[in-house]
């Protein structure tokens, strides 16, 4: 340790924490300390594929919800945020997809130099151990293993078709040269079993005498002197000293809460909650964007998908089976088939993206039919909205603020609901017929505009993820500059998908590991 203790103290256990901490560890002479509220990741249910279906009922989780959505008849969402060491990549559903090229070209254009698509390609490649892959778009021999799924169902084949009706092709490589299309995800998985961040990063270097972890360490405030980030205070009211740098890894959500926490952002709401504040910011918190997923639930003819393990009965049977052999539901993400289409035909790139879902009732709040069903998740990936996160209280124990303001725009009202009906017409194809009896949700009840957004109103959930609440740019208003440094504070980065100065076109966890994959580099070179 330095006179100050650690060279670096990175607040964050999640997809980018652990990243960092091992990447920054590989130095033998800088001294890291990884700091996680939540707990270990031992449970099972952390490492087996299909522990997924539980995560978004409360396990590892922070257990917030949004306020009520008032573009959204006052609906409030269950937000899942993880609280457990690999935090989202430890709870997620483990679908690897990076977003289109366009998103990061545009980042680029926004000021955010160095994060054009061809900047970050390396970083996404050396993050990689593809099961399937080397090549341009893919990389072997990283620490996050990428696999193909390990246990399709005839149904996805079904899907693929009903796809193929409708115009949208096959692509069995939705990260690769072209993105629209419907495939099989690859996952963040190796030998069929969950690639955390925790597990591919963090698990082989623990034993580094340079590197600490500590879970159930939940940081109170960052410490700021003369302005610079010195440290942390813990709740338990310790500090830990900083040498070098702070790195807020919280997450979309945590990050902003914990920057107001310690008097970063918008002076006039941190005075409201009866926060000193330190430096006014009032990016901190505001471009809270995220993607609202709306879904179709149909009945099956029969054992099609999974449902049937949720009985005491069949779990047990598919436990031994994936003892046996690796396959079978336990081996399943649940939701590892997919694609990326239009509801707007004019847009530069696919605006929506599809999930199957082989099952119902997976997520929280979400409805599971008796006999077995199906699902068919569809988000509008480029929402013109943005929302906030602001503190409820100067209690750092007391729930955030999220608002994520669906809807706030008509256009996403608008392309959300052409994306419902887009999945209604995949799951109404003639290829899906042997294996789809009846659509339950929406129903055919649902028939205007009206009626699909009362049904939104009742039945849409968050897919999980948030981005931008520490936006990323080179313009005054941006909370850190291109190098991720904190505007106005020394020796403090944020380095987590709050920096995404605009959502990517698909599910977050990869584009985050990569932004730590580079952040990393920047951080050394900066020392």
């Amino acid at each position: 340790m330095t006179a100050k203790g650690y060279d670096y103290v990175i607040v964050g256990g999640g997809s980018a924490g652990c990243v960092l901490a091992a990447r920054l560890s590989e130095d033998p002479a800088a001294r890291v300390l990884l700091l996680e509220a939540g707990g270990t990741d031992r449970h099972p249910f952390y490492h087996l594929p299909a522990g997924f279906a539980k995560m978004t009922k409360g396990i590892g989780s922070w257990g917030w919800q949004t306020v009520p959505q008032r573009h959204m008849d006052g609906m409030v969402i269950r937000y899942t945020q993880g609280k457990v060491i690999g935090g989202g990549s430890a709870i997620n559903a483990q679908i690897y997809t990076r977003g289109n090229a366009l998103d990061y070209d545009e980042w680029r254009q926004m000021g955010c130099e160095g994060w054009s698509y061809e900047e970050v390609l390396p970083y996404f490649r050396k993050a990689e151990d593809n099961d399937t892959w080397e090549n341009r778009w893919h990389g072997k021999g990283g620490p996050l293993g990428v696999s193909k799924p390990s246990a399709p169902l005839p149904i996805c084949e079904a899907y693929f078709a009903a796809a193929a009706a409708l115009g949208i092709p096959r692509n069995d490589d939705m990260t690769g040269e072209t993105q629209e299309g419907a495939g099989y995800y690859q996952l963040t998985q190796r030998n069929a079993r969950r690639a955390s961040t925790a597990m591919a990063y963090l698990a082989p270097n623990r034993g580094r005498a340079n590197l600490t972890v500590r879970t159930g360490a939940q940081v109170r405030r960052i410490v700021v002197e003369s302005g610079r980030a010195v440290g942390v205070e813990l709740m338990d009211g310790g500090r830990i000293n900083a040498g070098r740098e702070v790195i807020l890894s919280a997450g979309a959500i945590g990050s902003p809460r914990m920057l107001m926490l310690s008097g970063i952002g918008p002076a006039e709401h941190l005075a409201e909650v009866g926060v000193t504040p330190v430096l006014d910011q009032p990016g901190v918190g505001s471009n809270f964007q995220d993607h609202l997923d709306l879904f179709v639930i149909a009945e099956v003819t029969g054992p099609h998908t999974y449902d049937r393990y949720a009985k005491p009965w069949w779990s047990a049977v598919a436990g031994l089976q994936y003892l046996a052999t690796r396959k079978g539901p336990v081996a399943s993400s649940l939701f590892e088939t997919g694609g990326f289409w239009y509801a707007d035909k004019g847009a530069r790139s696919p605006d929506i993206q599809l999930h199957l879902g082989l099952g119902s009732g997976i997520e929280a709040g979400v409805a599971a039919m008796p006999n077995g069903g199906v699902t068919l998740n569809s988000a509008y990936l480029r929402p013109r909205s943005r929302g906030t996160v602001r503190l409820a209280s100067a209690d750092p124990a007391a729930a955030p603020l999220i608002d994520p303001n669906y809807w706030e725009d008509s256009h996403d009202r608008e392309m959300s609901i052409r994306g419902l009906k887009l999945a209604q017409e995949i799951m109404a194809q003639a290829a899906l017929k042997p294996f789809v009896l009846a659509e339950r949700l929406p129903g055919p009840e649902v028939r205007t505009d009206e009626d699909y957004f009362r049904f939104a109103c009742r039945h849409s959930k968050t897919d999980h993820h948030p981005a931008g609440t520490c936006r990323m740019g080179s313009d005054p208003a941006a909370v850190v500059d291109p190098r991720l440094r904190l505007n106005g504070i020394a020796g403090l980065r944020v380095v987590d998908a709050s920096v995404m100065p605009t959502v990517v076109s698909s599910n977050t966890n990869a584009a985050t590991i990569m932004i730590a994959e580079k952040a990393a580099d920047m951080i050394r070179a900066d020392a």
